[in-house]
C-alpha cells in the first residue's frame, strides 16, 4: 500500500516572544539580534499559513517536519511551537525531528523533549531518537541532529549511540521489505553545508548508509531544494533538502516551499516520485506546483 508523504522544514515561527533580560546572554543575544535585524523580515507567517493550507489540501497520508520551528530557544517559544505543530496534524499524522534552532541552548533541552514527545513516539511506545514509525509500506526513521552550539555555530551531531541504533532499525526495516525514509534536520553528508553549519559526524552516518542502506533521506537546514545521493549497499540513496516553509524574501532558490512524495514498492524495488510546491521565482507569492524532484 503506497504512502503520500509531505515534507516541510524551517518554519521559524514568529513573532518572537519578548525575552527577559537575563535570557539574552551568550548565543541567545546574537540570535536575538539576528532575528530583529534580518530574520523577522524573511520569515512570513501569513505565507507559512498559506503553504500549510496548500499542503493539507493535497491530502497527504503523513507529514514530516524536519526542525527549526523555534528561533532562539526561549522557554516561551516552546508552547507556541507545539501549538503550531498541532495545526499540521495529530502525532499519528505528523513526525518531527529537531533542528539546531529548536535545541538552541542546553538549558531548554528538557523543554524540547517534553514539547515534541508525542510527535517522536516510535511504534513500540518509546520516545526520543532514533524512532521508527511504520506507515503503510514505509518505515519512517527520525533522527535528532539538533545540539546546542557556541555563538555563530549552527552545526549538528548525531553521536555514536544514535548512529548505531539507527543502523539496527534500518536493517530490521530492510529485512521486513519496507521502504525506508530517514528524517534529519542537517544535510547528512560531510560536505552538505558550509563550515560551522554541517553535520559534525556525517562520515559516521554515511558509513551506516553504505552498510545497511535506506531508500530516501530528507532534510532541511539549508533553506533550499537540493538533491544529492549517498552510497548505499545496493544503489545510490537520494538525499533531498527542502526550502524553508516561511521564507518570503531572498534568492529564488531560497523561497518558501514543501515537497510531496509518492512512495510505493519494497526495499528491493522502491518506487518514489517527488514534486515541489511553493512560491515561483518572480511570482506574486501564491503557492503553485513547481515541477518534479529529480531523484
Amino acid at each position: 500500500m503506497s504512502l503520500t508523504l509531505a515534507h516541510l522544514s524551517d518554519a521559524h515561527i514568529g513573532p518572537l516572544p519578548q525575552p527577559r533580560r537575563r535570557e539574552l546572554v551568550g548565543k541567545r543575544l546574537t540570535g536575538y539580534l539576528n532575528w530583529t535585524r534580518a530574520r523577522v523580515h524573511i520569515h512570513d507567517m501569513s505565507l507559512l499559513a498559506a503553504l500549510v493550507a496548500d499542503m493539507k489540501a493535497q491530502r497527504p497520508d503523513h507529514i514530516a517536519m524536519t526542525g527549526d520551528i523555534l528561533n532562539i530557544g526561549l522557554k516561551a517559544e516552546y508552547p507556541l511551537a507545539r501549538a503550531w505543530l498541532e495545526t499540521l496534524g495529530t502525532p499519528q499524522e505528523v513526525s518531527f525531528v529537531p533542528g539546531n534552532h529548536d535545541a538552541y541552548v542546553k538549558g531548554t533541552l528538557p523543554d524540547l523533549a517534553a514539547t515534541f514527545a508525542p510527535w517522536t513516539k516510535g511504534d513500540h511506545g518509546e520516545t526520543g531518537y532514533p524512532y521508527l514509525r511504520r506507515r503503510n509500506n514505509v518505515a519512517i526513521l527520525g533522527l535528532s541532529s539538533g545540539v546546542p552550539t557556541a555563538p555563530f555555530i549552527a552545526s549538528g551531531r548525531l553521536g555514536r549511540q544514535q548512529c548505531e541504533a539507527a543502523a539496527k532499525l534500518l536493517a530490521e526495516a530492510g529485512r521486513a521489505g519496507l521502504v525506508r525514509v530517514v528524517l534529519i534536520h542537517h544535510p547528512p553528508q560531510h560536505d552538505g553545508a558550509s563550515f560551522g553549519r554541517a553535520l559534525a559526524d556525517a562520515e559516521d552516518f554515511e558509513a551506516v548508509i553504505r552498510r545497511v542502506g535506506a531508500e530516501l533521506i530528507i532534510h532541511g537546514h539549508n533553506h533550499r531544494l537540493i538533491t544529492r545521493h549517498m552510497e548505499g549497499p545496493d544503489r545510490p540513496v537520494p538525499v533531498v533538502g527542502v526550502a524553508s516553509a516561511s521564507a518570503i524574501r531572498g534568492t529564488p532558490e531560497h523561497r518558501a516551499g514543501y515537497h510531496i512524495f509518492e512512495i510505493d514498492g519494497t526495499t528491493k524495488e522502491p518506487r518514489i516520485k517527488g514534486r515541489v510546491r511553493g512560491i515561483a521565482p518572480g511570482g506574486k507569492g501564491e503557492i503553485t506546483d513547481l515541477g518534479p524532484i529529480m531523484l
